[in-house]
């Protein structure tokens, strides 16, 4: 996730003094290390076959038979298309909501996601959640850190962004065994220290990253316990399509191997490639369908209109009484994240926040 704008976080609440955590994390030096690129995955998929058969089979459904025929030899004029069906009064407004986001897909370079793990030539000591600069070719970006203090190494989570100056280069010309220098940690978007209350997670697309360092260093330290009991964990995780779920597979895996954990992903479009039936809402609205009896009566009227039957059979219920939040993301979803579970009414010490672009 990169955090080369501005930032939203948490450190504008009052912090309790007795989060140790936080103390770690100020304790911690800044240090600037060489770095080693080790591996190099990406995250998402080359759809465009898929985008074309959709396209083409909405259009020939809806009678547009040239217009498919163009979609299907690999090179239409995707504006020419939607802007001429615009213009037909008869046009159904939910084939041009789902054709345009189609040739956003359409049009968007692969790989789009991927990830970095760097090996240190020197320890490098971080808190979950905390964020590092890597600097590459003498360009430096900010990024969360998504693996576990744990791992040997970093992970990073890396978005390409349209005409951006470093991710160009990454995603164009970085190899395995290049050198990279990091400095860092820092950031103050930690982890609470372990107490009986449960733990939300909630993020849209790399906003995941700190939120997985977090997540997997939880299980590995045995913090999803408290006095014998276990936490319930939830990650409530939005994107646009499924392969823009960063770590997906992770997630289900850990799901599968964890009562307490509660993997919920929201999609908003990938329903328009394939059979998707999970959640489709945005993330705030997504988490309210899973509260306790009795805890819509605190929400605002907007999001209240969202507490219906939740896609996911889950035993378990979210107690805004007994939780703790942790959101990440773009600023304006993020704003929206933290809005929404002080509706709930988490207390400020219990929320913890942090945005990006």
């Amino acid at each position: 996730m990169s955090l080369a704008h501005i930032f939203v976080t948490s450190a504008a609440m009052e912090i309790p003094s007795q989060h140790s955590q936080h103390r770690r994390a100020e304790e911690l030096p800044l240090v600037t290390d060489s770095a080693t690129i080790a591996e190099r995955n990406h995250l998402d998929e080359n759809r465009t076959d898929r985008v074309i058969e959709r396209t083409a089979e909405l259009l020939r459904v809806d009678g547009h038979d040239d217009w498919a025929d163009e979609v299907e030899s690999g090179d239409p004029d995707w504006d020419e298309m939607i802007s001429t069906l615009e213009e037909d009064e008869h046009q159904h407004e939910n084939l041009l909501t789902e054709l345009s986001s189609l040739k956003d897909r359409y049009q968007r370079p692969y790989p789009s996601l991927m990830s970095l793990r760097i090996e240190m030539d020197e320890e490098f000591d971080f808190v979950p959640g905390q964020y590092t600069t890597m600097r590459y070719e003498h360009t430096p970006r900010v990024y969360s850190i998504a693996s576990s203090p744990n791992d040997d190494g970093i992970e990073l989570c890396i978005r390409r962004v349209p005409h951006g100056h470093l991710t160009s280069k990454l995603f164009e010309d970085i190899e395995e065994g290049e050198t990279v220098t990091i400095r860092g940690p820092n950031g103050d978007f930690v982890l609470e220290e372990p107490s009986g209350r449960d733990m939300a997670f909630l993020a849209t697309g790399t906003g995941v990253a700190p939120l997985r360092s977090m997540i997997q260093y939880t299980f590995e330290e045995g913090r999803d316990e408290y006095e014998g009991e276990q936490r319930d964990l939830w990650l409530f995780l939005g994107a646009s399509w499924k392969d823009d779920l960063a770590h997906f597979e992770e997630f289900r895996r850990l799901d599968e191997e964890h009562d307490n954990f509660h993997f919920i992903p929201t999609c908003s479009r990938e329903e328009y490639l394939t059979d998707w039936d999970g959640e489709t809402d945005y993330v705030q609205q997504t988490l309210v369908k899973y509260l306790v009896d009795g805890a819509e009566e605190n929400l605002s009227e907007d999001l209240a209109e969202y507490v219906t039957e939740p896609a996911n059979d889950i035993d378990a219920e979210i107690d805004p009484d007994n939780l703790e939040v942790y959101a990440c993301g773009v600023n304006a979803m993020v704003s929206m994240l933290a809005s929404a579970a002080k509706d709930l009414g988490v207390p400020d010490d219990h929320l913890q926040y942090e945005g990006y672009g």
